[in-house]
């Protein structure tokens, strides 16, 4: 959910993720609400006027009393000027306003259990953020569009706003007939009005969060899609049609991967996805995601950047955030950290091993980055300003990437019968840390509580510092392990299994050791001095190491090893730069790693430390059938400031069908062109792409030119 995505909540801080507990640590302590009402449902019934930017209504409130002598109801509302509030029998209730709630007396006193039913009459007195009305721009018509997480359905609905309670909801919406409406769960029907209006009407029968609440209204074009007799439909602009089934054809495909992945259909009546003028990746709602206008694109985007895992995301959360809800905003990582590696499950399956291992070494390196840069947390965190305050790279890929390593511990035959247990037993529920925990000991029988309190409780992770010796007389292999984490504070020095793969003779061993202590000795007698080590074959762990290796066995890493490892003895070739077969094996993986990726650092490093002498060799690896790489090709040469390639980079620019191998090329031009070039660099710069990358590149290469001159 969100344009972390998806939602662009990134602060930066500090460079010192120590300094930065202190910091986190400082913000208030933010507990579960209390309540004293159970809110059964919500009957929406509003006017909506687009010329005015105006709605007014009312909502029929069914609430249960939880306590005994319930006098007064206190609901949330905000920017809601309340004009009358009507008992279930026509009467007139006493009522005030803060600039935060309305408080309701009652015509009596209520007990435990007790049912009440109550109108409230309303319009809003200002324009909103929880209820955006968007002008039309280009090709994006005018529109409705709610943005009520994480508290601003209370904006324009009066309400209990807060994730611990569920209800199920009506959405009765009367606006201009040009416009079509489209809100969570089952369609019941559309009236034509004798005005010039109609009246949709929409009912969600099963409870959610009101923060899962969707109100979308514009000329929309609904293109209609089933997974059997599930209704899927896609709610874009005109302008996008032809990209539609490209965009959003794999959408039953995905439904159907999660159903059986998680061992439960899919829960709600039926699924759309609709495209926002506001949202700049994605926001779960019942039944109903919102999508950025990003998400469709033309043909030539799809191979530069990767949006599917974006639809995979929020179909994930019709589960994780949606069925089940976390209770308050500190467990919000049963939202996000399943959502996270939903789409990390997704991403594997359908693209493949490689590309899912990718994925999920740029999770790892999106939380380090945070980690590092702005601040080190518990995943499970009470102290927060905001609710948004706890939707960062903690919650979302260290989550994660954390839920992985708790699926190796665990294999998969148990961790995929705990998440689908979890599902059945709290469905259309709100849920807590400790809620997963027991559901963990209730369907293995395994106590993870000390999992839960290293990664989800304190904050960090392993930090290793590894050594390995080899003596030739006793044929043993020694392996000294070293966390140095706790150099931060509150970090744990960890209880963790680690793989050891062991490559000798041309065979593969798999060892487990499971380390518990600060530094650690793993004697292995083997026959003969193995090839390589691999520390934590397979990449369960989320972690920082310092592995010191020989050129020889960084060399066969590079051609035997997994992608990630692979990638990883590419890197750490650069200590033996200056070795001729460091540069032959680097030449040799740019142009014949099975793997995209692996052959981009290549490049790289052949760009950075030898790229004069290899200008040719880099030109010939800016035709690899895949842009990224082309894009790190052309990228290397720009490094080189050579003016020669200033042609070769322009032509580049005018054949190629890839948005970033082109803003590469500009840059490039930028970096060993001069006054001479900017015209074509303006021109070049007029040139439409996604998230106007060209556009961008060219005022850069501009700016570079000018601040060489």
């Amino acid at each position: 959910m969100k344009n972390i995505i998806l939602i662009s909540i990134f602060f930066i801080f500090s460079l010192m993720a120590h300094s930065q507990i202190a910091d986190v640590a400082g913000l208030p302590v933010s507990p579960e609400r209390s309540r004293d009402y159970d809110a059964i449902h919500y009957k929406i019934s509003l006017s909506v006027d687009f010329d005015k930017k105006y709605l007014e209504g009312q909502n029929t409130i069914t609430l249960a009393s939880l306590t005994n002598g319930l006098k007064k109801i206190k609901l949330d509302a905000e920017s809601i000027l309340v004009t009358d509030v009507l008992s279930n029998k026509g009467v007139h209730l006493d009522f005030y306003q803060t600039e935060e709630n309305l408080f309701i007396k009652t015509a009596r006193s209520y007990g435990d259990n007790d049912t009440i039913t109550f109108t409230v009459k309303y319009h809003l007195s200002e324009p909103v953020p929880g209820l955006r009305f968007i002008e039309a721009k280009g090709n994006r018509p005018e529109q409705v569009s709610s943005d009520c997480f994480p508290n601003k359905a209370r904006q324009w609905i009066p309400c209990y706003d807060f994730p611990n309670d569920k209800a199920t909801q009506e959405m009765i919406i009367t606006t201009n007939s040009k416009y079509k409406v489209l809100s969570n769960g089952r369609f019941i029907r559309k009236t034509e009005n004798n005005n010039g209006t109609s009246t949709w009407h929409w009912r969600q029968e099963n409870p959610n969060s009101t923060y899962l609440i969707n109100l979308s209204i514009a000329d929309y074009l609904v293109v209609k899609d089933s997974l059997q007799n599930l209704p899927v439909n896609y709610w874009v602009y005109h302008s996008m049609a032809d990209d539609v089934e490209r965009v959003f054809g794999k959408t039953p495909y995905m439904i159907e991967f999660f159903n059986h992945l998680y061992n439960y259909e899919y829960p709600w009546a039926k699924y759309d996805q609709v495209v926002s003028g506001y949202i700049g990746g994605g926001a779960e709602a019942t039944s109903a995601t919102l999508l950025g206008e990003g998400i469709v694109t033309d043909e030539y985007t799809e191979q530069d950047y990767y949006r599917e895992y974006v639809i995979a995301h929020e179909i994930a959360h019709q589960w994780w955030g949606d069925l089940i809800t976390c209770r308050s905003w500190e467990h919000t990582w049963l939202n996000e950290s399943f959502g996270t590696y939903s789409d990390h499950l997704y991403t594997s399956y359908d693209k493949g091993k490689d590309e899912g291992d990718y994925d999920l070494l740029t999770k790892k390196n999106n939380y380090l980055e945070e980690a590092h840069n702005r601040f080190m947390r518990p995943i499970v965190y009470l102290n927060y300003e905001q609710p948004g305050d706890n939707f960062n790279r903690h919650t979302y890929e260290k989550g994660a990437c954390t839920l992985h390593l708790f699926r190796y511990i665990l294999g998969d035959d148990i961790f995929f019968r705990v998440i689908s247990a979890f599902l059945h037993k709290h469905e259309f529920q709100s849920v807590t840390t400790s809620d997963f925990i027991k559901c963990v000991k209730d369907v293995s029988g395994k106590n993870m509580d000390w999992f839960f309190d290293q990664y989800f409780y304190r904050p960090g992770h392993p930090v290793f510092n590894i050594r390995k010796t080899w003596d030739e007389e006793n044929k043993e292999l020694t392996l000294t392990i070293i966390q140095e984490q706790d150099k931060w504070e509150n970090v744990p020095i960890y209880m963790i299994p680690v793989r050891l793969g062991i490559f000798s003779e041309g065979k593969k061993e798999v060892k487990e050791y499971w380390i518990r202590e600060k530094t650690e000795d793993i004697k292995i007698h083997l026959d003969t001095e193995p090839d390589m080590v691999r520390f934590d074959d397979g990449n369960y762990i989320l972690k920082e190491w310092t592995y010191r290796k020989s050129q020889k066995e960084l060399l066969f890493q590079a051609i035997n090893d997994d992608m990630t490892g692979r990638m990883w003895a590419v890197n750490q070739l650069a200590q033996y730069k200056d070795e001729p077969k460091t540069l032959e094996l680097w030449k040799r993986i740019a142009e014949g790693d099975v793997f995209w990726a692996v052959r981009s650092a290549a490049i790289e490093m052949i760009g950075k430390y030898h790229g004069e002498d290899n200008n040719d060799f880099l030109k010939k690896c800016a035709g690899d059938n895949r842009s990224k790489t082309r894009a790190a090709a052309i990228k290397a040469m720009g490094d080189l400031k050579e003016s020669s390639n200033k042609d070769f980079f322009k032509k580049t620019f005018k054949t190629e069908n890839s948005y970033a191998v082109k803003a590469e090329a500009l840059i490039a031009i930028g970096k060993c062109g001069g006054k001479s070039d900017v015209s074509f660099l303006k021109e070049a710069g007029l040139q439409k792409s996604y998230s106007n990358v060209v556009a961008k590149a060219s005022q850069k290469a501009i700016q570079i030119i000018s601040e060489n001159e």
